[in-house]
């Protein structure tokens, strides 16, 4: 391990990485991987999570065909340096803002998205120059095995490698120097990783999540309450059903429209997924026993099995667990309390739409606030009065997949943004350069001090030139 970062270390040191033919020459290689590869992909995100090819190609494959197309368009533009406006009392002088590589990287990637969580920030990582160690979750042993077989067949072995192991591999990782980590994993994770991190004062991305809510206001006709129920059941058992950091938490909605969207939701899951649970088809499976006891857990609460309205049922054998509605579950039960991170979607009813805001802010910042209202004073409301990594209105889960918005979370829901120039700003230092010839000399800016000088300095704070004029030509005293 000490042998490798040494290796990935050497090949910064030497240059060679901060060419943008060699960023955009692996980038390329990445694309060919990806392209070479799909079926294998399809095949280990099968055997690791039971995705489906659509779903592997929506949530992973397509999400990094587009993500590297686009950092290889826009690369030239981003690695150049900035003009910057200087004042004029300075003159003749430029100013620059260089972007540089941070130099070697580890990146520590989750299952539940064990492809695009791995590859999306490793694309802004060789975009901005560096050296990169790959740690993906080694509970989804295939697309692990995936990685190691075919990473070094096609990018540079020397700057890009992977490795894997369990929890005792990223122990040992962390304590090892890095220019910078980034995280995608769970706040109990993300607090170990920060600990370690500051041992060095190495920068670190914590990509979280939370309790993501849904807000349901009134909608002004019946066709636009099914538009918003398809993208509910889709932003909550369609990415890897439920397992996902931006996935629908639970959803917000009046006491009087509950029993009208239950009956929307249940039609709307079972033209989606079918209604046998031996039988459920487009949908994920739980990740593994361990996870799917914890989930199972959470229905064992009398209180918490008495809410269910729709689902429930288990198939422990092949890890399903059928979608499952929950009315207004105890909000200091266990299913309130955390991230549910899987197939059960409780309802909670208020008075008032409105109340949502307080219901939320009385929770941790989470990583997306959905909201479906026409409303535009309550848009604004939740604008100014929440604060989450990201609000999207009228839609699910699709602010994942634009490059143009900065994808990243908030205090508990983790810190640092990526996506698109995002990432290669978040694997960049934006070094400040100044430019200065030796004439003309100010010398007010040096001792001995008089009333001039103070007078001087305090006109080119200003930035009033005029001023300055004047004193320099005897015409202002004070």
């Amino acid at each position: 391990m000490e042998e490798s970062v040494s290796e990935l270390r050497g090949t910064f040191i030497s240059g060679r990485t901060r060419s943008v033919a060699w960023r955009k020459n692996q980038l390329e290689a990445l694309l060919d991987l990806i392209n070479e590869n799909e079926e294998s992909i399809f095949k280990a995100l099968h055997e690791d999570l039971g995705k489906s090819p659509v779903e592997s190609y929506r949530d992973e494959i397509g999400i990094i065909q587009k993500s590297a197309s686009y950092s290889l368009s826009c690369l030239d533009k981003w690695v150049a340096p900035k003009k910057s406006e200087l004042p004029l009392f300075l003159f003749p002088a430029k100013g620059e803002v260089l972007p540089e590589p941070l130099g070697v990287v580890l990146i520590f990637s989750s299952w539940n998205f064990p492809i695009s969580l791995s590859m999306d920030p490793l694309i802004g990582a060789i975009s901005a120059g560096n050296t990169v160690l790959l740690k993906p979750s080694e509970l989804a042993p295939a697309c692990l095995y995936f990685f190691i077989e075919t990473i070094p067949l096609y990018l540079d072995n020397k700057a890009i490698k992977v490795i894997g192991g369990g929890a005792g591999v990223g122990e040992r990782l962390l304590e090892l120097k890095w220019d910078k980590i980034f995280f995608t994993g769970s706040p109990r994770v993300g607090r170990l990783v920060m600990t370690a991190a500051a041992r060095y004062l190495t920068p670190v991305t914590l990509e979280l999540g939370g309790k993501c809510p849904a807000i349901l206001d009134t909608l002004s006709s019946p066709a636009k309450i099914k538009v918003a129920a398809k993208r509910i059941v889709g932003g909550k058992w369609g990415p890897c059903t439920g397992q996902a950091c931006i996935a629908i938490d639970y959803l917000l909605v009046e006491e009087k429209f509950a029993p009208t969207l239950i009956e929307l939701l249940k039609k709307t899951i079972k033209s989606f997924f079918g209604e046998n649970i031996k039988d459920l088809k487009s949908i994920s499976r739980i990740v593994n026993k361990h996870q799917f006891q914890r989930l199972h857990n959470l229905l064992e609460d009398p209180h918490v099995a008495a809410s269910v309205v729709y689902g429930g049922s288990i198939n422990e054998e092949k890890l399903v667990i059928e979608p499952t509605i929950l009315l207004d579950p105890p909000l200091d039960s266990e299913i309130m309390t955390e991230e549910i991170f899987g197939p059960l979607l409780p309802i909670i009813t208020l008075k008032n739409i409105e109340e949502s805001i307080e219901f939320i802010n009385s929770k941790p910042k989470p990583l997306v606030i959905y909201a479906f209202t026409e409303d535009e004073t309550f848009k604004k409301r939740i604008l100014s009065e929440t604060s989450s990594g990201t609000v999207t209105f009228n839609d699910s889960m699709v602010q994942f997949l634009c490059d143009a918005l900065p994808f990243g979370g908030v205090g508990q829901s983790g810190f640092g943004r990526y996506h698109g120039k995002y990432s290669f700003d978040t694997f960049s230092h934006e070094k400040a350069i100044l430019h200065r010839g030796f004439y003309p000399e100010l010398e007010p800016r040096y001792p001995p001090w008089t009333g001039f000088k103070l007078r001087f300095i305090k006109l080119a704070y200003r930035f009033d030139y005029f001023g300055l004029i004047l004193l320099l030509m005897g015409l202002k005293k004070s």
